[in-house]
């Protein structure tokens, strides 16, 4: 604990006037000073700041403190690190706690910061000064970013000769562990020596709350086939599911506003910050998480997404939207006009204009869906005008308030009350279905990480103690479960995983568009495929390699899908009386693999039905379910009937270099 004596000392040390001067404008008034107030919007000041007793106090919203409480709030974080934080800026000595982190864990950290501070300064110091920046600063001359924007952002250039912050850091003295802990820098693959990580790009640094650098992300500036973007990977200070682009800079106008502007771009945040719409950030060239949502409810209540209109845009904010309502945000939507950004939507209306649309155009998230399936057509047709009130329903369920939940449930009712015609009880009722199948699907995930956690624990000599009955609820509790068995794995989802680990990314982004994890059978490969995805995400590597080396179950997984020797379509191959050799175009095996993936669950579908026929007690039940019966059996027909190679598109990309060049082969069909 840090000691009374000590926390006085800091507070005596700290000037109030000069803290709260880097967040607050503030003038001279009689013996304090006064200012607008950062907790809540006003246009007269009413926040003033007393330095004689070390306080200050809003007249108008109530809100008042010391030197302490105003960093806890402005940026965040707890009242140790308040005092921590003030001491090390006035330069109090704070000795360390015993229930610290080790010193060696704090030293590594320290060091990393460092190394990252001096790659920033190193980076901005070759946008200015190197000639091979030109590029850049043309670039950034075409956004309309002056010295004072680099300056304010960090923004500066990686020199494209391979190991020159490399160099520089050394020859400053800065220690090699840092530096690769840091991902500035990595061993090189040809032996000894280590390359720069950044490239040739232009960079953007990426700060915590507090305004640290803790990563960067890099641009490319020409047609090189290369990723657009690259960023740090995860490190010691820097874990990308838990930070969001531009929040050192947004939290104080997002407190003042009580909401915040989510972008998807840097220069989007730049741009807007830059117009004075400061409340603004963008989720750091990752999907949202729910990490980075916590951070942005920290600061307010309302979010407002702005996404491109592309698939992969609207994809990202359908998840988004789930992942705010979890959190307990309100959550409004905004699409701009036709071929506008945030970026260049502000640079040719302004900051007026921008407010206008956001007040006019900004929609709850049931109005914005709606709108958006109405464009597309999907409204217009009976099958899919279920999925889209059951695509709402879903979202409307992440609500954890259940008042909110039924007030969202009565407007849905409302809004597409001309295309259903009844009442708002079936909509409750699927409701109810979609949270229980949560729950349901959140006891399994419970259940699984305890065993995960049961077999990480134990030595691998040991054998797993029988586990007493009452860890767990009934069984009858569990509508899937079943107790373990040596039943064999289905062959098409073993040759699912397959195909992903063996092809990697690539693969996994094509099969993952087409399949989710409801979809698999087996608890085992449902892990394991969730597993890939979550390692997609993280954009770590997938490969053979890594699983072969992670905690059991991985490495049996891995010797059981690689030891099959038939791809899980060789029933329909023999069917239609040819056979081909596995992976000769590794995407066509996915294809027919997914095929035969979706009939199964389909099939099972269909079993359930006809058991909960059996049951129902009421004609409107039966009837609910011979509907859903002829919506599943029709997909099982057409996926029956159709190729898989036509029923499934071709991937978007043309890499072809994993693909064999194995000819061909086939057999006849056997006459009866």
């Amino acid at each position: 604990m840090i000691t009374e004596d000590k926390k006085e000392e800091v507070r005596d040390a700290a000037d109030i006037v000069e803290v709260v001067g880097d967040y607050v404008k503030l003038k001279r008034s009689g013996n304090g000073f006064t200012g607008l107030c950062p907790y809540h919007d006003e246009k007269t000041p009413s926040f003033h700041v007393t330095p004689r007793l070390g306080i200050y106090k809003c007249f108008g919203c109530g809100e008042s403190g010391d030197v302490f409480k105003f960093i806890m709030d402005q940026d965040g974080i707890g009242f140790t690190e308040a005092v921590r934080q003030l001491a090390d800026r006035y330069g109090v000595f704070i000795p360390e706690e015993v229930d610290d982190e080790p010193s060696e864990g704090k030293q590594l950290k320290e060091g990393i910061y460092h190394a990252l501070k001096f790659a920033g300064v190193f980076y901005y110091r070759n946008l200015i000064e190197n000639p091979e920046a030109a590029k850049a600063l043309q670039y950034l001359d075409k956004r309309g970013y002056n010295r004072e924007v680099f300056k304010k952002f960090g923004l500066g250039y990686a020199p494209s000769g391979g190991d020159e912050l490399y160099k520089a850091a050394v020859n400053a003295g800065i220690d090699l562990n840092y530096l690769i802990e840091a991902d500035l820098i990595k061993p090189s693959q040809r032996g000894e020596g280590y390359y720069d990580t950044f490239r040739g790009r232009l960079m953007f640094p990426i700060f915590g709350a507090t305004g640290k650098v803790i990563a960067f992300a890099g641009r490319v500036l020409g047609n090189e086939k290369t990723a657009k973007y690259i960023n740090s990977a995860q490190t010691p200070v820097y874990n990308k599911s838990e930070v969001v682009y531009g929040v050192n800079f947004a939290k104080n106008e997002i407190r003042k506003n009580k909401e915040v502007i989510l972008v998807e771009g840097y220069t989007d945040v730049i741009t807007l910050n830059e117009h004075g719409i400061k409340n603004v950030v963008a989720s750091s060239g990752t999907a949202l998480t729910s990490g980075q949502m916590k951070i942005l409810h920290r600061y307010g209540e309302k979010i407002i997404m702005i996404y491109d209109a592309d698939n992969a845009g609207q994809a990202a904010m359908k998840r988004g939207i789930d992942i705010a309502l979890a959190e307990g945000m309100e959550v409004q939507l905004l699409e701009l006009p036709d071929g506008e950004d945030p970026d260049s939507f502000v640079k040719q209306f302004g900051k007026e204009s921008f407010d206008e649309l956001k007040k006019e155009e900004a929609s709850d998230f049931v109005d914005f869906l709606i709108l958006k399936a109405d464009e597309e057509g999907r409204l217009d047709n009976p099958v899919q005008r279920g999925k889209v009130i059951s695509e709402i329903l879903v979202a409307i369920s992440n609500i954890k308030e259940s008042l909110q939940r039924q007030i969202y449930v009565q407007y849905l009712h409302q809004r597409t009350q001309q295309y259903r015609k009844g009442s708002d009880r079936e909509l409750f009722e699927e409701l109810e279905r979609i949270l229980k199948e949560k729950q349901k699907e959140d006891q399994r995930a419970e259940r699984r990480e305890r065993f995960r956690e049961e077999r990480s624990n134990r030595p691998p000599d040991m054998e797993m103690p029988p586990i007493p009955d009452q860890e767990f609820a009934p069984l009858d509790q569990f509508e899937h479960f079943e107790p373990p068995t040596k039943a064999k794995k289905p062959d098409y989802e073993k040759e699912l995983i397959r195909l992903m680990i063996t092809y990697g990314r690539g693969m996994v982004e094509y099969i993952c568009s087409f399949t989710n994890q409801k979809l698999f059978e087996d608890d085992e490969l449902k892990d394991f495929y969730l597993d890939i995805v979550e390692r997609y995400k993280k954009e770590e590597e997938i490969s053979i390699q890594v699983y072969s080396g992670k905690p059991d179950p991985f490495p049996r997984l891995v010797g059981d899908v690689l030891l099959e020797q038939h791809a899980a379509s060789d029933r329909h191959h023999e069917k239609v009386g040819m056979k081909y050799e596995k992976d000769k175009n590794p995407h066509r095996t996915a294809k027919s693999t997914i095929k035969a993936l979706e009939l199964n669950f389909y099939k099972r579908k269909m079993t359930e039905l006809a058991d909960r026929f059996k049951t129902a007690e009421t004609e409107d039940e039966k009837k609910k379910i011979t509907r859903n019966q002829v919506k599943i059996q029709s997909k099982i027909n057409v996926l029956t009937t159709t190729y898989s190679d036509d029923y499934y598109p071709d991937p978007e990309s043309t890499d072809t270099s994993f693909v064999s060049e194995k000819k061909f082969e086939y057999k006849m069909k056997p006459r009866d």
